[in-house]
């Protein structure tokens, strides 16, 4: 209510269901097929091309991957035709979303002319993002086919530089930023879709994969030790990259603490906050209870503690993150504007002060980072139990 009551009473325009659909669904689409091939060429792979790893546990693993990947390429290409469907129904001024779906309205879209004092038309960069899109969805679809299937590692890495090509090629500006705040707006916003999509679609991958393990051996626990040890790493990256940019994006967009809960953006974006604080709480019982006794029933040889530690526990709070990372992806479309605006606010302007405490923030940042992986290690190292 309190949410509602802002919405009517400042600037703030909530966004119409059309709008919260295509948005969330892209960033969706863009987790499963950035974050899969990601993670796959990162965790899964080396994993699995391990000399230790019996081939028949492979074999399973790569066959459920490949499907994930194929359906990844599905919900990417639906995503996009929606997502194009939404830029064409907000250029259109006033145009209604269903009428933004006809083929018609979106080449006239895409081919209209550049805009005075732009350096490429704004359509044709779209042009480029799509057929980028529909190449991706391609490659990723051609999974569903068992000559594909054989060559799953060559598709998946094909693939992983045209699903990030998706997201960088819509950032491409049309006209020139004025000044470095734009150029960092850029960097950072890229920064933190690319993390994001990757933390979560990763996590979504290997929740997923989790689901071949009767399909495994007695000695798969090895193999999911180094999955999971592998992408803890890609996790660790992404969180710091994800909190790095989201602190000078809110830095941008919210002018002091208090209007995180006296204005709608605040308020939406103190939800996806806690949201994500969620999500690196349960990162950090992976990385501080988890993570040591799987190092630990490792150098034990205790088969059966391995297999119960990486395909018993681990998925359980693995599967509670991405409910928490769907649930971000949810609440991106109402954040739009900027606290700032609602408050009234001055624009934020960046100086040499700004840039002195962002790079102390950073600083901290990667050294709790750094003391959490050497906290890891040093409970692995400790001789307690493997099994917890």
């Amino acid at each position: 209510m309190n949410s509602l009551y802002l919405a009517a009473s400042a600037d703030y325009a909530v966004p119409p269901l059309w709008r919260i659909l295509t948005k969330s669904g892209y960033f969706l689409g863009l987790s499963g097929a950035i974050g899969a091939t990601v993670t796959y060429a990162a965790s899964v792979r080396p994993a699995l091309r391990a000399p230790e790893t019996r081939g028949d546990d492979a074999d399973a693993m790569r066959r459920r991957a490949a499907r994930y990947l194929a359906w990844a390429g599905v919900v990417l290409v639906i995503a996009g035709y929606f997502q194009l469907a939404g830029r064409v129904a907000r250029a259109g001024k006033g145009m209604p979303f269903g009428e933004a779906l006809a083929p018609d309205r979106m080449a006239d879209f895409l081919f209209a002319p550049a805009a005075k004092g732009a350096w490429i038309a704004q359509g044709t960069i779209y042009l480029v993002q799509n057929a980028v899109l529909v190449l991706a969805s391609a490659a990723l679809i051609a999974l569903f086919l068992p000559q594909a299937r054989r060559h799953t590692d060559t598709v998946a890495l094909t693939a992983l530089p045209l699903t990030l090509a998706v997201t960088l090629v819509a950032a491409v500006p049309a006209t020139k930023p004025k000044n470095a705040d734009k150029w960092l707006d850029l960097v950072f916003g890229q920064t933190h879709i690319i993390s994001g999509v990757v933390w979560v679609g990763g996590l979504a991958l290997l929740a997923a994969l989790t689901g071949a393990r009767g399909r495994l051996s007695e000695d798969a626990g090895a193999l999911w030790a180094d999955v999971w040890r592998r992408f803890a790493f890609v996790a660790l990256v992404c969180v710091g990259a994800v909190l790095t940019s989201g602190l000078w994006m809110s830095w941008k967009h919210v002018g002091s603490v208090s209007q995180l809960w006296t204005t709608t953006y605040g308020l939406f974006l103190l939800v996806k906050i806690l949201l994500v604080l969620g999500m690196v709480t349960a990162g950090g019982i992976n990385q501080f209870w988890l993570m040591p006794r799987i190092a630990r029933a490792r150098r034990e040889d205790a088969a059966s503690s391995l297999v119960q530690l990486t395909l018993g526990h681990f998925p359980k709070v693995v599967w509670a993150e991405v409910a928490l990372g769907v649930a971000v992806l949810a609440v991106v479309p109402f954040l739009g504007g900027s606290a700032r605006s609602e408050a009234g606010s001055p624009q934020a302007v960046s100086s040499g002060s700004t840039f002195a405490v962002g790079a102390l923030l950073v600083l901290t940042l990667a050294a709790s980072l750094y003391v959490t992986v050497r906290t890891s290690d040093a409970l692995a190292r400790r001789t307690a139990p493997a099994a917890p």
